[in-house]
Formats: structure tokens, C-alpha cells, sequence
């Protein structure tokens, strides 16, 4: 048997955690730079507020229902994740992080009467230790516990845990469990099942292995598998690589000037090139991208990327960062103003085993060492301790008007009792 434990509406319940006052008031986070809605509660969901809702669309209700409005922390995210899944492992085998809000637990060996109690003991605990509300699903599959997980943030009457394991409960469920909503499904296969009638999870199982196998791969063969019963994703004791790493940001406002654009993207591949060490992985590809404000339609709209291949793969910054200038320079044109600007690493291989060129320019055993030797001075002393110039000391500009205290990864900003 496999657990799901999902964070309900994560990013807003870490800051009711340290603002109890908020509990019953619509809550929302924005993304970086107050762009757009990232994290909603309950309450503010009830108000019609959308994912991706632009804030400035909808600055003129939070007054009138009196909506909480707090910029993203991810220093606070961060920890308050790492404080859930320590409690995880504490109670179960092992756990395995998904996201930031999720993680799978390994409930096998564990008899089935003993497993709901355990679902309501860890959404309880979890709550408890700090004070993120969660939703246990446990059921044969991964996929199923998704589902699971789902159907306790409908239905309260399940106190934060759903056991789902008889065929009979199975049925039951996917028979109204919408397609577009099973988890490994996307947008292309929803469209196309969608098409030939499947509007439900249990429309999708009655098709035959052959019709799933044509038309959706072996992955949609995994999934329909997954709602039968049949365990086909594995349980991952540590996160797998990523295959691709993207670092974008929107900007406070449109810039104009490529100077001000490049020491971003410049910032960026340095941000994506630590990340790919940090899995001791290489990349054979890098793509910049730039694009205008869609939101400001009198305005001049442009969209570019431009992809660019390394000699050989590599992790090294200083390869990185030249080779991103060049993307955007090929890009970049006068007279617009650019509202967000990113970088994605692909073609992504393991460092391990890489086979070097016999007339390779680089020195690549003297680069690794001079990227540890940085990696390790920004752990230590902070980060962006030690940067490539290109990508200017000073920190990226944003605005974050409505920013939280970092509660738990400050000094300064630890809540301070007083008692009498």
C-alpha cells in the first residue's frame, strides 16, 4: 500500500500558521514580483480567484472581502516543507519528497487494519508539530493515493485520511473522478480521451490495454494500470534528476535595455548551473527566452527563445553564462519592453561516465574543482558570496510589497513571547 501526503493549500497555510488570526479569511500568495496568484485558501477560491489570476485584476476585491495578500516566501516555504517531511519519516518506513506540498509514503508490510488509524495518527501529528493541515490518501497505487488525498479536502467528515483499497470503494470513486484530474494525465491526452468520450477515471479503465497502449504510450499504459490496482511506479527512496531546469523570472517592470536583461539571464543560468551540480548532473543544451507583458495589450507585444549546445555537456557556470549572453544577444531587439526572462537547462545526462574530447580546450577536472570550491563558499558564507561578474554583486530586483518574516530561518525574525 502507498500514502499520499498532500499540504492543503500550502503556501497560504504556512502563513496562518504564524498568523492564526487569518483561519476563516480568504487568503492568497503572489508569485515573484506580486505578479499573479500562486496559493489560495479556501475562502478566497469561494470568491472566484483563479491560479494565475493577475493581481492587479483583482487588487480592487481585497478590501471588500478583506483578503490577506502576502508576497511569496520560499525561505519559509522551504523550511516549513522540510518540517512536514520530518515528521513524515519519523511515522512511516520511508517517504519519498514529490514537491514541495507532497510526498509519497511507503505503507507496505503494514497490515490494512491498521492503516486508516495510521493515515488519522500522521494528519493529526503533522498538524500538531506544524500546523500544516494535510490530506492522507493510502490506496494499492500511487495514482489511486492521489486520488484518495483528493477526496479528503471534499469531504471533511474523513478528518484528513482516506483509506481506499476495496475494488467495490474503487469503482465507486472513479466512476465520478473526472479525467483531466487523474494524476500523469496532460493536457494533449485529455483532449484526445476526451474526444473519444472517456470523461471519467473509470471511462479511461474500461478501455482495452491495446486502445491505451496505441494511443497513449507505455506511460498512459502505467497510469491505466495504476486506477486498476496494479502498482506500476516504483517507490524512489531518494528525488530522481530533474531532465530539465528552468530559472525565470518576471520582472518588477518592463525593461528595455539589454544590459539590464543580460545580468539577469546571467543570474539565472549561475542559479540553474548550481542546481545541475547539486544532482551531479551535465546538460547538452541551454535555452533563453524573453517575452513581453500579455497583459498590456497597448503595448507592443514580442516572444523569442533560442537554444545553444555546449562542445561537450557540462555543468561548468563559466560555459554556461557565455553561452546564454550569446542566446540572448541573437534575440534581444530594441523598442519592446520585456516583462520576463528565462533559462532551461536540458538534454540533461549524469556526471558520471562522461566521455571527454582528446582536443577538448577545456581544462574540465581544474573547472570541477573551481565550481565545488564556489559551491562551497556560497554554503558557508551565504549565498551569491561568489559570483561570475557578468551577472552583476547586487541581488535581483523585486517587488514583494507584502512580504511575511521568515519566522523560522531568521533570527531577527523570530516571534518573540512575552509573558506577565
Amino acid at each position: 500500500m502507498y500514502g499520499l501526503c498532500d499540504c492543503n493549500n500550502f503556501f497560504a497555510s504556512c502563513e496562518r500558521v504564524f498568523r492564526p488570526e487569518l483561519e476563516g479569511h480568504p487568503v492568497i500568495v503572489l508569485s515573484n514580483n506580486d505578479g499573479c496568484v500562486i496559493a489560495r485558501s479556501n475562502e478566497a477560491k469561494a470568491l472566484g480567484i483563479r491560479m494565475g489570476h493577475p493581481y492587479f485584476q483583482i487588487r480592487h476585491l481585497e478590501k471588500r472581502y478583506g483578503i490577506a495578500v502576502f508576497s511569496s516566501n520560499f525561505n519559509l516555504y522551504g523550511d516549513m516543507s522540510r518540517r512536514v517531511i520530518w515528521t513524515l519519516r519519523s511515522m512511516v518506513p520511508a517517504a519519498e519528497v514529490y514537491s514541495i506540498d507532497e510526498a509519497f509514503l511507503d505503507l507496505r508490510g503494514i497490515g490494512i487494519g491498521q492503516l486508516e488509524d495510521l493515515g488519522h495518527r500522521i494528519s493529526c501529528t503533522v498538524r500538531r508539530n506544524t500546523g500544516i493541515p494535510v490530506s492522507i490518501g493510502i490506496a494499492p497505487t500511487k495514482t489511486l493515493a492521489k486520488i484518495a488525498s483528493k477526496l479528503c479536502k471534499h469531504y471533511p467528515k474523513l478528518q484528513g485520511a482516506c483509506l481506499m483499497y476495496r475494488p467495490q470503494d474503487i469503482e465507486k470513486v472513479l466512476r465520478k473522478f473526472p479525467i483531466e484530474d487523474v494524476w500523469g494525465i496532460g493536457r494533449k491526452h485529455r483532449r484526445m480521451l476526451q474526444g473519444a468520450g472517456i470523461q471519467t477515471a473509470w471511462d479511461f479503465t474500461q478501455r482495452p490495454e491495446a486502445w491505451v497502449r496505441g494511443r497513449m504510450g507505455v506511460t498512459g499504459l502505467r497510469t491505466w494500470k495504476e486506477l486498476q490496482g496494479e502498482a506500476c511506479i516504483d517507490f524512489e527512496s531518494a528525488p530522481p534528476a530533474k531532465q530539465q531546469i528552468t530559472v525565470s523570472r518576471s520582472f518588477a517592470h518592463e525593461l528595455t535595455e539589454y544590459e539590464d536583461i543580460r545580468t539577469s539571464v546571467a543570474a539565472f543560468t549561475s542559479m540553474a548551473a548550481e542546481k545541475l551540480r547539486r544532482q551531479q548532473s551535465l546538460c547538452g543544451e541551454l535555452t533563453v527566452y524573453i517575452l513581453t507583458n500579455r497583459h498590456r495589450e497597448e503595448l507592443p507585444q514580442y516572444f523569442e527563445s533560442e537554444t545553444i549546445r555546449p562542445i561537450m555537456a557540462t555543468d561548468d557556470t563559466l560555459e554556461l553564462v557565455p553561452l546564454a549572453t550569446q542566446a540572448l544577444q541573437r534575440i534581444f531587439r530594441k523598442g519592446y519592453g520585456y516583462k520576463k526572462a528565462g533559462i532551461t537547462l536540458s538534454e540533461i545526462s549524469s556526471r558520471t561516465g562522461l566521455q571527454t574530447d582528446l582536443f577538448d580546450p577545456v581544462d574540465r577536472a581544474r573547472h570541477a574543482r573551481l565550481m565545488d570550491a564556489l559551491d562551497a563558499a556560497n554554503r558557508t558564507y551565504g549565498r551569491n558570496r561568489i559570483v561570475v561578474a557578468s551577472q552583476g554583486f547586487g541581488p535581483l530586483k523585486m517587488t514583494r510589497e507584502h512580504l511575511s518574516r521568515s519566522y523560522t530561518t531568521d533570527w531577527n525574525d523570530i516571534i518573540t513571547v512575552k509573558t506577565d
